[in-house]
């Protein structure tokens, strides 16, 4: 994903939401039965990077005892069924398509799993598929791909009574395998702590063989590996909040397994906010996870909050949609929905340009992106509007972006209102950025601020930035059209942009065309 436009379709073109094939996806619901949980997502908005319309979650326990009974744990199967009858009903009421569910490692290997399918069937109307280890992993896969189209490495997908692991590179699924390492399964053990930690690493190890090693990104999919990474945000007192694409190193890890074996689990819950049923896995999973930084040895851990609902969405999109971007997409739909101007974003984008025609082209995305959602925010309070800009930008669901990347968008957007950062409830996240990358959202930011003041249908008609660096100088060249444009306010935000980048200002009027 290197921001470029290519010869046919643009970042800036019609966007692929607008597209009848599309359209088909805007609202989708999704159901995945897990071992642990029963989960509803309805997804809405941008078909390549959608929003959660309604996502709704039931702690059911479906697979606890399933290895020493051999059948779905009855209160858990009862719980489920009252889950997904209200789920079928909120579908109805939404008015959706019929709903698209999955039963995983629980239900497929229950005895009672083809009658418990029946029941609901029987109950709700809804049709449960049951996915083998293999089609799980696969699945989970995609959905990292929905949000990481450049995702290359190993997928762990942790859930109640399986792990899986998928290969991912160059948009592909590769290897895909499931494997007996779900915390309930491990609960059932015999032997104790010693027999369990053996079984682990026998069965981590052989994966690793499989899979080849080699130090690869791990990217972590499931509640469990969820809950662990906001731990360790609780460690590191990390400033951003989102588990997205949160990542951490070997290091890191393996200091967080220790401060969970330090702490009680209520003392931990009351720290973090996770709920007391997947708390309570935690434990074993840190077993699991221990081995696989043992074995796998990664050289970088990245935390997925998409995965096998998200890959269900993935596998109906047709491939001219999956090989879009999905933070241009996202920011587009934002932009056409939200903003005053709908594609103006397209013209204020052509008009900065010539202030960053050195920047390598992730950055340049970043400046598409940021061009797309300069003002969609513009129904908040003056007096606050420029940290809603950031707040929205760095708490949204975006894929296709680093933390890093989230500040860097939210502190342009908040330079787009407002020329001071000091003295911002914000500052803490800052530290997420160096300094040169803080100048450079700072001069963005700016760069938009005065390009709004010239607000026109085409970027030509603004006149054109020049800047340059050698020589500090930043000119500004105005068509006859826009020299009524440019008033008191609008020069004194192209001053403000000027002394952000510590340059001298030249200001010309374009003779007009004959």
């Amino acid at each position: 994903m290197d921001g470029s436009e290519g010869p046919d379709r643009g970042p800036f073109e019609t966007p692929l939401f607008d597209d009848p094939s599309a359209k088909a996806l805007r609202r989708l619901g999704v159901v995945d039965v897990g071992s642990n949980s029963v989960r509803l997502v309805v997804f809405d908005g941008a078909a390549r990077s959608p929003a959660y319309f309604y996502n709704e979650k039931v702690m059911c326990g479906l697979g606890a005892g399933v290895t020493e009974t051999g059948r779905l744990n009855p209160t858990g199967r009862a719980r489920a069924l009252s889950a997904l009858k209200r789920f079928q009903l909120l579908a109805d009421g939404l008015g959706i398509a019929p709903l698209t569910a999955v039963a995983t490692a629980a239900v497929r290997e229950a005895e009672d799993g083809p009658d418990f399918i029946e029941e609901v069937k029987r109950e709700t109307g809804l049709r449960l598929y049951v996915i083998d280890g293999a089609e799980e992993a696969r699945l989970s896969a995609q959905g990292v791909l929905l949000g990481w189209p450049e995702a290359k490495g190993l997928i762990c997908d942790i859930g109640g009574s399986s792990m899986e692991l998928a290969e991912v590179s160059d948009g592909q699924v590769g290897r895909a395998v499931t494997s007996p390492l779900g915390p309930l399964r491990l609960q059932s053990l015999s032997g104790g702590r010693k027999a369990r930690k053996q079984h682990i690493a026998r069965i981590v190890d052989d994966l690793a063989r499989e899979f080849g090693g080699g130090s690869l990104p791990l990217y972590l999919v499931g509640g469990s590996w969820r809950a662990i990474a906001r731990i360790d945000m609780e460690r590191r007192r990390y400033p951003l909040r989102v588990l997205h694409e949160y990542r951490m190193s070997r290091k890191s890890v393996a200091a967080t397994l220790d401060w969970i074996a330090e702490h009680d689990l209520e003392s931990l819950r009351q720290m973090t906010g996770i709920g007391e049923a997947r708390l309570a896995l935690v434990p074993l999973a840190c077993e699991v996870l221990a081995a696989l930084m043992r074995a796998l040895k990664p050289r970088e851990i990245a935390v997925s909050s998409y995965g096998i609902r998200e890959g269900l969405l993935y596998e109906q999109m047709p491939q001219a949609l999956r090989v879009r971007d999905p933070l241009i997409e996202a920011c587009a739909f934002a932009e056409h929905k939200d903003a005053r101007l709908p594609g103006f974003g397209k013209s204020l984008y052509k008009f900065i340009l010539p202030l960053f025609e050195k920047a390598p082209d992730e950055r340049k995305r970043l400046l598409r992106a940021a061009c797309h959602l300069h003002d969609v925010t513009w129904r908040a309070h003056p007096d606050y509007r420029h940290e809603a800009c950031f707040d929205n930008v760095t708490r949204a669901n975006l894929g296709g972006l680093t933390h890093g990347e989230r500040v860097f968008l939210g502190l342009a957007l908040l330079h787009r209102y407002k020329n001071s950062r000091s003295d911002s409830r914000l500052t803490p996240l800052f530290g997420l950025l160096s300094e040169k990358e803080i100048t450079e959202a700072e001069v963005l930011g700016k760069a938009m601020r005065f390009g709004a003041m010239l607000a026109v249908d085409q970027a030509e008609k603004m006149g054109a930035l020049s800047w340059d660096a050698r020589r500090k100088r930043l000119t500004l060249s105005l068509t006859p059209h826009a020299r009524g444009l440019f008033g008191e306010v609008a020069e004194a935000r192209f001053n403000s942009l000027a002394a952000s980048l510590e340059a001298r200002t030249e200001v010309r009027v374009l003779e007009p065309s004959t």
